[in-house]
């Protein structure tokens, strides 16, 4: 993306900032969507279907802090 952009903030420091404010909105809204999918009663494979992911690694990214919150995990069959 061109730093012409009008997208993009002039000031790198601004614009990295954007993009850290990004990442961490996007994480949040990652740990949301993981904890209301399993709630509903996906599966891991499930959820890391549809984050793009494998579920070795959705279950090691979320499953202590779902744990923590009181979510009740599927175990595998």
């Amino acid at each position: 993306m061109p730093a012409e952009d009008p997208s993009v903030p002039e000031d790198p420091a601004d614009a990295l900032a954007a993009v850290v404010a990004l990442r961490r909105l996007a994480d949040r809204l990652e740990d949301a969507a993981v904890e209301q999918a399993m709630r509903a009663g996906w599966s891991w494979p499930d959820v890391a279907e549809s984050l793009g992911v494998t579920r070795q690694a959705v279950h090691k990214k979320h499953a202590k802090r779902l744990i923590a919150a009181g979510v009740t995990l599927r175990r595998r069959q």
